[in-house]
């Protein structure tokens, strides 16, 4: 029976809600299977333990020495290794980050990725000659949405788009294409799928999860499983490839949507919530199960008592340091006999510990370890080794540690398949992106579509005869479509022509009605013409995607550009346009002034490259019509957060609704439709005269207002903007990302030869935002730097600029010196009251480059956090005096 027979409507009214159903399209068996669980489950993966590998495994085990042991649990990122030393300290894998590619290469082609591969696959070889045995090497990627990483691949919606196709046989197909393309580039392992089932819009990560319904994630889970791994013969063929299931536990659930927060849930929560898709992508045989960074607080006594072995104040603590939730619930319990992988220096989070040494993660019962960096890596592995030998690791969690690492490497067949580029389908470049490939992502865009709105029927659109305006913030721009996790980790710093593949909405406009009745401005289109506004967020991945306190989840006041969208529809209609909107985004967004002034409005999530399947199901081609239905509850105003099937929160859309080209229903307009007047954030109780939060300018909690940027001499004072997710070079000056308190969350700065140089943080369009709420609450500019040369420059200064001409600047030599006297820390923090800017004539009403560096002299240096920090009065050794400044 098709996945359309199967569903069942259950229609649920909402205070705001017109006639909407939820579409639960689950087997019998699987509703026997998802029935509530008083206890966590014993898991059937399809793929079972052969006594021929375990006694194969035993034998290397036994022969191994605890050196050899401890670089298979070793994971660094491939920057940060080299082939001599992953020979050296026999290390069993490495993994690419978002936006790492073959020498630095964002067009590395798949043999270029294959090559990249050999070179480490030779280097573990060679390490094993003459021990009587040899242990296969393995490169893990984040191809989440197809290949993700790879210039060329097939780019397919992310889940969250995924989730409203309702199309489970959709998702084994998309598993079976990522397995392919990856396959192609030499890889063995990605770091999907993601299971989470979230319940805050604030979250970043919203988009990662297939729906707020956890069957849908049950069904989805096994499915893609399934075509990434195939079965058990077939993933230990060339075709095919590792899946990993992430993240455990509870990262979907946090409190307030906080990236990495706490889970406040009770065990049950976890048991029937958060878990459900891992009982399906285990029993389908997931080999990888990946940590969570979040922590898991419950308020359930009993529960409290099964975990003391974190904190004494019932706070459980970090899922990465949890024995209970690792080693009793999924190894022992639910029998998950695959390996547990940290999530990127997740162990370095728990208490206690560093990126260097954990041994309470290790304990926890992870497996392998992801330490990125070169210096933590080594260290890492140096401190395993001492605390196996003084007795804080026993040799027994070791050894499980690698046979279960070596389990799954055998049941992958990598001792069996050949070097990376001579595998079977290695360096086939026309197999990234194929046609055939292509299709199916053009279908599942097509299918994830949700209609929400469609007066008088203007859907569909007509070929003949007709003019079309074709404009909107996305409306040609296929960072928007795609989001995070494409080529970059945050899905930024891309340009059109890094998707030889891709089109855009306007591109497919083109492709449909030709050049001769497109228009893209306002004022030329004909009054005749229907206005196709496309509207959505920028791209972003973990933590930088949060809403934060200050913020809401309207649309229109997450960015600048985003009120011009708005700006546009309204000047649209009040000229008379028909208007059809068409919102990118990675979580339901409050978009009611939107959707009140739209005649028509689609939900396209982060379709990814192909747009063509957004006109297919516009102009109704070959009868198309919308599938979709929504995966997620829709928010009927500005804070309306939390959700979920059993919420008590009334949404503008439940749970599955979606119109289709059937439906007369009309939708009220901007008089009838609630309007949500807050104008504070969903984190703050009331309107604040004054700021009491800091603003962060720049490091991962940072207010998207300002980009980092050098300049100076070699490049004629004109900005160059730098990569917060790989190297920028300048001349002789360069830029890396490097880990501060968090993933990429800092730069190191190296000003070189060529000189003066300067580094600052600037708002994107130059022009000026209001900060003299900051400057009223009597605060602070901050920065945390760290200095990597003994000698200070004495030309380093310090300044805020206005737009030109205007600006402060101040010499800080001494107080660096000074600051680096009192401390003994590497990293120190200055501080510098806003009142020295302004006093010396910095207008606050008009700010747009907060923090710059300056030197005519060589300086290396990292930045981290830079902040604004109201209500600060007390004077400290390490604050700058404002007698220092003067205007520019």
């Amino acid at each position: 029976m098709s996945m359309n027979n199967k569903r069942i409507y259950i229609a649920i009214l909402g205070s705001f809600c017109l006639c909407t159903y939820a579409i639960l399209a689950i087997s019998s068996e699987s509703k026997k299977e998802l029935s509530h669980l008083v206890k966590w489950p014993h898991i059937n993966s399809s793929i079972q333990k052969h006594d021929y590998i375990e006694e194969r495994i035993t034998n290397i085990v036994s022969q191994m020495t605890l050196g050899e042991k401890v670089g298979q649990m070793i994971m660094p990122e491939y920057r940060q290794i080299t082939p001599k030393e992953a020979k050296q300290y026999k290390i069993g894998s490495v993994l690419n980050g978002g936006g790492g590619w073959p020498n630095e290469n964002k067009y590395a082609t798949a043999l270029d990725w294959a090559k990249q591969s050999d070179e480490y696959w030779l280097a573990l070889d060679e390490a094993y000659a003459g021990r009587g045995f040899r242990i296969p090497f393995m490169w893990a990627t984040d191809a989440v949405h197809g290949h993700n990483n790879v210039y060329g691949a097939t780019i397919f919606p992310h889940n969250i788009g995924l989730g409203a196709t309702n199309n489970p046989k959709l998702l084994f197909d998309i598993g079976r294409v990522t397995a392919r393309e990856v396959a192609v580039t030499g890889l063995d392992l990605t770091f999907a799928p993601t299971v989470a089932v979230p319940r805050d819009y604030r979250w970043g990560r919203v988009y990662e999860g297939y729906s707020e319904n956890p069957e849908i994630t049950f069904q989805y889970a096994k499915e893609i499983v399934k075509g990434l791994q195939g079965g058990e013969r077939e993933l230990r063929s060339e075709e095919y490839i590792l899946s990993t299931v992430k993240h455990w536990i509870g990262d979907g659930g946090t409190h307030n949507g906080v990236d990495r927060g706490v889970t406040q849930v009770n065990e049950n929560e976890l048991r029937n919530v958060d878990a459900i898709g891992y009982y399906g992508a285990l029993n389908a045989g997931a080999q990888v199960v990946m940590t969570s960074f979040n922590s898991w607080q419950s308020e359930v006594e009993q529960d409290r008592k099964l975990e003391n072995a974190f904190t004494s104040k019932g706070v459980f603590g970090k899922v990465h340091g949890s024995y209970y939730l690792i080693s009793k619930v999924l190894k022992e319990t639910l029998g998950f006999d695959g390996m547990v992988v940290t999530d990127w220096n997740g162990h370095g989070e728990v208490a206690g510990c560093t990126n260097q040494s954990c041994p309470q993660a290790v304990n926890a019962g992870n497996d392998l370890f992801m330490v990125t960096d070169n210096k933590d890596w080594k260290a890492f592995y140096q401190n395993v080794i001492k605390q196996v030998n003084d007795g804080q690791i026993s040799m027994s969690r070791i050894d499980d540690a690698v046979t279960r690492i070596l389990r799954v490497k055998m049941r992958a067949g990598l001792w069996e398949k050949p070097r990376p580029s001579y595998r079977l389908l290695a360096g086939e470049q026309e197999i990234l992106g194929s046609l055939e490939h292509r299709k199916i992502a053009r279908q599942a865009v097509s299918e994830s579509l949700v209609l929400l709105k469609n007066n008088n029927q203007l859907l569909p659109l007509q070929k003949l005869n007709r003019s079309y305006l074709v404009v909107g913030s996305a409306a040609n721009d296929i960072q928007k479509q795609s989001g995070g996790w494409t080529l970059t980790w945050q899905g930024n710093e891309n340009s059109r022509q890094d998707f030889p593949h891709g089109s855009t909405v306007l591109d497919a406009f083109r492709s449909i009605i030709g050049e001769k009745h497109i228009y893209t401005d306002v004022e030329s289109a004909p009054m005749d013409s229907v206005a196709i506004v496309v509207i959505g967020e920028n791209p972003y991945a973990e933590m930088y995607g949060d809403i934060k306190p200050h913020e809401t989840l309207a649309y229109s006041e997450l960015k600048p550009s985003y009120a011009k969208d708005l700006q546009l529809i309204q000047l649209l209609k009040k000229k008379g346009f028909n208007v059809v909107t068409i919102l990118f985004s990675g979580r339901p967004l409050y978009i009611n002034p939107e959707l009140s002034l739209s005649d028509a409005f689609v939900a396209a999530w982060l379709p990814g490259t192909e747009a063509k399947g957004i006109t297919d199901v516009l102009f109704a081609k070959d009868g198309a019509d919308f599938t979709g239905r929504l995966p997620y509850s829709w928010p009927n105003n500005k804070c309306m957060t939390s959700f979920g099937l059993n919420h008590k929160n009334k949404p503008l859309f439940s749970y599955g609704y979606g119109l289709d080209y059937s439906d007369d229903k009309e939708i009220e307009q901007l008089a009838e439709l609630f309007m949500d007047k807050r104008q504070w954030g969903c984190g703050e109780e009331k309107v604040q005269d004054l700021p009491i939060a800091n603003l962060e300018i720049f490091g991962r909690n940072a207010a998207d207002l300002f980009v980092p940027k050098m300049s100076g001499k070699v490049t004629k004072w004109k900005g160059t903007f730098i990569s917060q997710g790989n190297k920028t070079e300048i001349g002789s000056a360069s830029s890396t990302p490097i880990n501060y308190k968090h993933q990429q969350d800092a730069l190191y700065i190296n000003f070189g030869q060529q000189l003066p140089m300067q580094f600052y943080l600037q708002t994107p369009d130059k022009k000026g935002v209001d900060m003299r709420h900051y400057l009223a609450a009597d605060s602070r500019l901050e920065f945390d730097i760290s200095i990597k040369q003994k000698q200070l420059p004495s030309s380093l200064k310090l300044a805020t600029h206005c737009v030109y001409p205007c600006g402060a600047i101040a010499p800080i030599q001494d107080a660096l010196q000074t600051a680096l006297a009192a401390s003994n820390n590497e990293w120190i923090t200055l501080r510098v009251p806003l009142r020295c800017f302004s006093e010396n004539g910095v207008n606050f009403s008009n700010i747009n480059t907060p923090f710059l560096l300056y030197t005519d002299e060589a300086f290396e240096f990292d930045i981290g956090d830079i902040r604004y920090v109201p209500g600060v009065n007390k004077q400290t050794t390490s604050e700058i005096s404002c007698d220092l400044f003067k205007p520019i």
